[in-house]
């Protein structure tokens, strides 16, 4: 088996100074992107790392890089090698992804996204794992961000105000709610949302609450309209290249394990909906406009995406999955994860806590 560059360079420098020196540590390179104020380059990377060093007895540690690739090209790098790990936002590769949906069909419903991060993983594993829309790399972990709400330029008072204007949209569930509500989608990654509506090609944008401060939207996009449970959520991945996981001992693997998968997912949920609240609060400071709209236009919106779930079982089925097992499954371990005790401030670096 081909060994990965980056998991293997201090293995083997560590090997031409004899045996007898000791393995030095190997240094998992993480490929990562939404700048270096994101919450995942902010709390995620760093608290994993930390975890990864301390179960292997600092055996294994990683370096974050930023900015060797876009977003939609995350996985291919992954996959061929590039960089060791990185976090996927599956909306960014269409076709390739139906399962991921799954998560972010509107539910009217309010809930944190660590619980939803859980259940995601639990369904994963039950799932979605053996249907191969991963082929290619290895998943350590999932995660679904926070309600994800629409940020404008100027306000509404209907969903009929909404008609026509454009929209950054990121792929997704995200794309079938822009075509119900007759935006005109524009797709652009997060980062680049900002300099869209400072030079007036975009008239808003359709993210979670975080990107309010993350990509300081709130400065540009003053009015954010709000959905019961989001108007959408968003689907992740975090991922690790097959050749890297094979080429690390067993005993380092299992100890990964151990604060990968379902905590690792846990972890990234944690923190949306930390990162929310702070997007939330940045907002207000900038004297920011949040709308909630009447009863009879989230009564309409419900009409809206009334068909989403039956479509997603349906693509779900073409996937080989039992569509309708799989999604009461996910909200049956929605309800259970919300039951659950969560991570504590303590359990995790946080700059800003």
């Amino acid at each position: 088996m081909k060994m990965h560059k980056f998991a293997t360079l201090t293995t083997l420098a560590a090997l031409s100074f004899g045996a007898f020196q000791g393995a030095a540590a190997t240094e998992l390179t993480i490929s990562t992107w939404a700048g270096p104020n994101h919450g995942v380059n902010t709390i995620v990377w760093p608290t994993w790392g930390k975890w990864v060093e301390e179960a292997t007895d600092g055996r294994v540690t990683v370096n974050v890089v930023h900015d060797m690739g876009p977003p939609n090209a995350q996985m291919e790098l992954i996959a061929d090698g590039v960089a060791d790990v990185t976090w996927l936002f599956h909306g960014l590769m269409p076709g390739r992804f139906e399962l991921t949906k799954l998560p972010e069909l509107p539910t009217f419903e309010n809930f944190s996204s660590e619980a939803a991060s859980v259940a995601y993983w639990r369904t994963h594993n039950a799932y979605f794992a053996d249907a191969g829309e991963h082929r290619g790399v290895e998943v350590i972990g999932v995660g679904v961000h926070g309600p994800g709400s629409l940020f404008l330029d100027e306000s509404i008072d209907s969903l009929e105000d909404l008609d026509g204007k454009r929209v950054r949209i990121g792929g997704g569930v995200m794309s079938d709610i822009s075509q119900a509500l007759a935006l005109t989608g524009v797709a652009l990654p997060p980062a680049s949302t900002y300099e869209a509506a400072t030079q007036g090609v975009i008239d808003g944008a359709m993210l979670t609450l975080e990107g309010l401060k993350s990509f300081r939207l709130a400065e540009v996009l003053p009015y954010t309209v709000q959905m019961p449970g989001g108007f959408y959520r968003g689907s992740f991945s975090l991922v690790i290249n097959p050749d890297t996981w094979a080429s690390l001992p067993e005993e380092d693997r299992a100890a990964i394990e151990e604060v990968s998968g379902e905590r690792l997912s846990r972890l990234f949920g944690y923190m949306m909906d930390v990162v929310d609240v702070r997007g939330i609060e940045f907002a207000e400071q900038q004297g920011n406009t949040f709308i909630d709209l009447p009863a009879e236009e989230v009564e309409r919106f419900q009409q809206m995406a009334a068909d989403l779930p039956d479509t997603w079982k349906a693509a779900a089925e073409q996937k080989g999955v039992d569509g309708e097992a799989a999604h009461a499954y996910f909200f049956e371990q929605l309800d259970v994860a919300e039951g659950e005790e969560g991570l504590s401030s303590d359990e995790v670096i946080d700059p800003e806590a």
